[in-house]
């Protein structure tokens, strides 16, 4: 992938460990992290837990006033497809937080674009499987544990 000064590039990925939901998303900016973010949680499902991490990315990167792509890279390209899905389910907040962002960025400038790529873990990407190997080996430790659920 060629990196440049007007790309922002969102590297995420989700595990489950302990019945915890962990997501991290990273923004990459001319080939170096510039943003990282560790989103962890219970009692949620997987895709709500995705879809936070793609809002935060995108909140971020429109805040970086002379970016004009913003790429998305996932593991998992079916989260990708709730954030275009107008019908009613529980994501609706994330959605409407993410439309709103991608609303600012393209008025900003309608050469602006954004893309989606999936790149499943088997594919070993370096970004990527960075991300990937943090995620697997992030050892959460409670600070209350007899307040875990």
């Amino acid at each position: 992938m060629s990196y440049n000064l007007l790309t922002a590039v969102i590297v995420s990925d989700t595990s489950i460990k302990k019945h915890i939901i962990i997501s991290i998303a990273q923004i990459h900016v001319h080939g170096n992290p510039i943003i990282k973010t560790i989103y962890y949680t219970i009692n949620i499902m997987s895709t709500e837990a995705e879809l936070f991490t793609i809002r935060y990315g995108i909140n971020q990167a429109t805040y970086l006033l002379n970016i004009k792509r913003i790429f998305i890279i996932l593991y998992s390209f079916h989260t990708t497809k709730r954030i275009f899905d107008s019908s009613i389910h529980p994501y609706q907040i994330h959605l409407t937080a993410i439309s709103c962002k991608l609303r600012e960025f393209f008025k900003r400038n309608t050469d602006n674009s954004i893309k989606f790529w999936d790149c499943p873990s088997h594919y070993n990407w370096g970004s990527h499987s960075i991300i990937n190997k943090e995620i697997k080996s992030f050892d959460l430790i409670s600070i209350l544990p007899c307040k875990s659920s």
